[in-house]
């Protein structure tokens, strides 16, 4: 009984669990095995009733360990049956396959040929799951546009296959869009401390409250067929992770974004060996930041900062105010000690700046050489001001934040005044630079000494620069790679960094939002693609705002506006009033007396030609008043403004 339970377990390990294995492994596509398996035995009949002979004659015989597992195999189902049903048995193996043929899907719909907006999408058959849900912040030509999300469009139709959102990290272009998401879809969100206690004071401003499930680097979560494992990296921002997912097919590593630092300031280093385990096992794809692919060498320590401000500190004589990213705690903290360090008193000003540092000291992220080095923003005036550092949003221009109101002299609490010292602890995201240098220069006017990355080191990248994404490549040893995270152009040299360290092209793919990637036996390709893009959020409203609205916003902050307003009869359908013309944005009525009374003119005989026609329609009447004045505007000033003609029946 023993022997035969034991070789009723290996029939269970070795003909179902190891035909999957095979075919996810990434160098054997799992229809070759099936295929072989049957070409083999039709081109040797004979081969099938060995098994059965060998049986029936040799059963107690010690044979070797190829010829005890086909015979284990066989005996309990197999022993004195015909050759067709041992070809069924084959059968039945095969069938046991076919859910390894479905194909793995990795979707991006959001962050790749932009800056922001990170969303990437993995499927297997009806079991779904995200990491990160970003926003982005609006371009100029999106006027009035608060915040960019993805299309979540293909999610929302696939809404009951979609199992949770994993984050990397508490950066807004990272979970900026979950509450947008959890409007449509409820799924618990996975995360780190510090994450998910930033991912929940975002929530609660939106008052939602969706299941908030703490991970830790090491902790392996089960989702589906998929496995998930958080590996530590180092960021900007502490507690920031990568992902190993374990898939039908094989490990894909998605590394968020990441650098390599040997002396981070909470101790907690990229963890190097474990990606090289990860390497050694086998990973089917990697999924790489691209960022700062464009730079070379290596990015420094952020514990070097510190020492800058430091020095800056302790020569200094006015108050320091420095512009810092709010969700950089590390920063924040280095800022901290020099502040102590140098016998001075810390307010924070900015509300970002505000909820996060008060969420990464009650977590104990943020730590304080002294309890009451903190003062309040409104007791400033309490204090000499060379024993004060305020610690403030607006790094990046931002015409609403803290700094920017300093500048505008609108700050409810301070004002900037001549000799105050104020540090940018930041370097300009890629189309904010003239906002930056506005800051800058507005400063300046008002006396206040600047000190930024160009003048001295306060500021250090998050991003791995060129040769930590050589060392990347070389620890994991993808077989597929997928350059995310940025431009076309950081993404094409990222491919090209690759194919410098050993990659084929063929295994390289550069991807759009909304692109498929999808692996089966037979490999890697792409696939049909889904529907991705942007989102706009204005005030209150969630996509409201498409393209057709920001074409007329253009428009009419380019050439202006001018409303025809008309009185028509009922009766006879002549003009009873008007017209009368009103401008906004275009000329300055009372100084373009001529062209207006020349507009009415050509509204007046516009109208008589559609009478005289027989036209009395208003949709046609509205068209034709429309087109005959805008030739005549653009004729006499070559502009041409948004018309709108407004038809009242009396």
């Amino acid at each position: 009984m023993t022997k035969k339970n034991e070789t009723k377990e290996t029939v269970e390990t070795v003909v179902v669990p190891t035909a999957v294995t095979e075919s996810i492994a990434p160098k054997k596509a799992p229809a070759k095995k099936n295929t072989n398996g049957p070409a083999k035995k039709n081109q040797n009949p004979n081969q099938n009733q060995n098994p059965n002979q060998n049986q029936n004659q040799n059963q107690n015989q010690n044979q070797n360990q190829n010829q005890n597992k086909a015979q284990n195999q066989n005996k309990p189902q197999n022993q004195n049956k015909s050759k067709k049903q041992t070809e069924q048995v084959v059968f039945v193996e095969d069938a046991s396959n076919k859910p390894a043929a479905s194909t793995l899907k990795i979707i991006p719909l959001g962050g790749l040929n932009e800056i922001g907006k990170n969303m990437t999408v993995y499927q297997y058959e009806d079991d779904i799951f995200v990491v990160d849900c970003g926003m982005a912040f609006p371009e100029d030509e999106l006027l009035g546009i608060d915040v960019v999300i993805p299309d979540i469009t293909y999610l929302k139709k696939n809404a009951s296959k979609v199992k949770g959102i994993f984050i990397t990290h508490g950066h807004e272009d990272h979970i900026g869009a979950i509450p947008y998401f959890l409007r449509d879809i409820n799924v618990p969100i996975y995360g780190t401390r510090l994450t998910l206690g930033l991912v929940e004071n975002k929530l609660k401003e939106h008052k939602l409250s969706p299941k908030l499930i703490t991970i830790v680097p090491g902790q392996v979560i089960k989702v589906g067929v998929f496995e998930i494992e958080p590996i530590r990296v180092c960021h900007s921002i502490a507690d920031a992770v990568a992902y190993a997912i374990t898939t039908p097919y094989g490990k894909v590593i998605q590394t968020g974004d990441f650098k390599i630092d040997f002396t981070p300031i909470d101790g907690q280093k990229t963890d190097l060996h474990r990606l090289a385990r990860l390497g050694e096992e086998g990973v089917l794809a990697l999924l790489s930041d691209s960022t700062n692919v464009v730079r070379e060498g290596y990015t420094m320590s952020e514990s070097s900062v510190g020492d800058t401000f430091e020095e800056i500190f302790r020569h200094a004589t006015s108050r320091i105010i420095v512009a810092s990213f709010a969700s950089n705690v590390h920063r924040v903290q280095q800022i901290i000690n020099a502040a102590y360090q140098n016998n001075r008193k810390v307010a924070f000003s900015g509300r970002s700046m505000v909820n996060v540092t008060g969420v990464a000291l009650e977590l104990g992220y943020l730590k304080l050489p002294s309890q009451d080095m903190i003062i309040d923003i409104k007791d400033l005036g309490r204090y000499p001001e060379n024993e004060l550092v305020v610690i403030t949003t607006g790094s990046q221009g931002e015409p609403m934040s803290a700094l920017a109101r300093m500048a505008n002299s609108e700050h409810r609490n301070m004002e900037i005044t001549p000799g105050d010292l104020v540090i940018l602890s930041s370097s300009p995201i890629p189309g904010n630079e003239k906002s930056v240098y506005k800051i800058i220069n507005q400063l300046t006017k008002k006396g206040a000494k600047m000190i930024y990355e160009s003048l001295a080191d306060v500021h250090v990248s998050g991003h791995a620069k060129q040769e930590e994404l050589k060392l990347m490549q070389a620890l994991v040893k993808p077989k597929y790679f997928v350059p995310v995270h940025g431009e076309y152009v950081h993404l094409d040299r990222h491919k090209q960094l690759a194919i410098a360290m050993g990659m084929h092209d063929k295994n390289i793919f550069i991807l759009n939002n909304g692109s498929v990637l999808e692996f089966g036996p037979e490999g890697a390709k792409i696939g049909k693609p889904v529907q991705a893009g942007r989102v706009f959020i204005d005030g209150l409203g969630v996509g409201d705002v498409g393209n057709i609205v920001l074409r007329d916003r253009k428009h009419l902050s380019e050439d202006g506006l001018i409303i025809i307003v008309v009185a028509i009869s009922s009766v006879t359908g002549e003009i009873v009033t008007g017209p009368d013309l009103i401008s906004r944005g275009f000329v300055y009525v009372r100084e373009s007396e001529v062209l207006m009374d020349g507009a009415k003119n050509v509204i007046e005989e516009e109208l008589k030609k559609c009478y005289a026609k027989n036209i009395k329609d208003w949709a046609t009447l509205k068209s034709s008043v429309r087109d005959a004045l805008s030739q005549y505007i653009y004729q006499s000033t070559k502009r041409s403004p948004m018309i709108l003609p407004v038809f009242m029946e009396v």
